[in-house]
């Protein structure tokens, strides 16, 4: 007599009896209901989130512009078209166009590096790099001035030979370098260390040399992480205030980027000028976030294909 098949029905009997009395349901939800918060959790998270990103970005935007536009838009276009205003804007696109591409000069082969190689000085590197993060602009600032200012080291010879850094042009481009400085070459950093040393080896081992194998193979993978560093890099340098301010010397129509026309504005009381040169930094700020949004995709896009 086989005792398997004589058993099998007192087997499926002490299965079923026990899932049948205690209504036993299977756990596949279990996981589910593991991972996932209750829906409350989720909409409070959310409404929390919503209303700080509303109390705290969108009602500033919404209040600048009503402000800039509240006497009108011939009031908004004549403010903006004042020739002090127009000569910050000058000013904020000159020291933008020229710090923005020294990050990149800089930036890149600093990345390039420390991401591919070893050496002595390595971490004082980075140290260095990373300085006008933990610096304040207005020391940054008060260092030109004790470097090039009239009572500093280099302001005897720099008058002599009538060269004018500070108050003039080179120290705002100077001081909107020095803090725009890390943005390009930390963007890049962990990228390049990521992304390995393979590819520029095997370029290496069919022939390229180091200009070939940089811009063939290094630069194509790290565009977007660059492109995504520069637009960083641009919106600092725009909205740079403190240590633009101390090199300034505040000479309006010559010396004022766009920020510290605005102060000057709002300290004359011309609210309506004042918010109008405002609003002009938050459009620049806003086409940044959507450049950025922008190249975020597209590396995300060319990282999934």
């Amino acid at each position: 007599m086989d005792l398997t098949a004589a058993a099998r029905p007192f087997f499926n009997m002490a299965v079923v009896v026990p899932s049948v009395l205690f209504k036993v349901r299977p756990l596949a939800g279990a996981p589910l209901r593991a991972t996932q918060d209750p829906r409350w959790v989720r909409w409070l998270l959310t409404g929390i989130a919503l209303g700080f990103l509303g109390f705290f970005l969108v009602l500033p935007l919404v209040a600048v512009f009503g402000e800039a536009l509240r006497r009108g838009l011939g009031a908004y276009f004549t403010a903006v078209g004042d020739a002090d205003a127009l000569a910050s804007v000058k000013l904020t696109l000159i020291a933008a166009l020229i710090s923005v591409p020294a990050n990149v000069v800089f930036g890149v082969p600093a990345a390039w590096c420390i991401a591919k190689y070893s050496f002595r000085g390595k971490s004082l590197l980075i140290t260095l790099i990373d300085l006008p993060f933990a610096v304040s602009p207005v020391i940054s600032g008060l260092i030109y001035v004790l470097v090039f200012g009239a009572q500093g080291w280099l302001g005897p010879w720099l008058i002599e030979h009538d060269v004018k850094i500070i108050f003039a042009v080179p120290g705002i481009v100077l001081a909107t370098t020095f803090v725009t400085f890390p943005f390009v070459a930390r963007e890049l950093i962990p990228l390049m260390q990521a992304q390995g040393s393979e590819e520029e080896y095997a370029a290496i081992t069919l022939g390229a040399n180091g200009w070939q194998t940089f811009w063939r193979v290094t630069l194509p993978n790290i565009k977007w992480g660059l492109l995504y560093g520069v637009i960083l890099c641009n919106a600092r340098a725009m909205g740079e205030f403190g240590a633009v301010s101390v090199v300034s010397g505040h000479i309006r129509g010559e010396t004022n980027t766009m920020p510290l026309h605005v102060e000057i504005l709002y300290n004359e009381y011309n609210f309506v000028g004042a918010f109008a040169v405002a609003s002009l930094l938050a459009l620049l700020a806003l086409v940044t976030l959507v450049l950025k949004s922008i190249v975020e995709w597209r590396h995300a896009q060319a990282h999934a294909a």
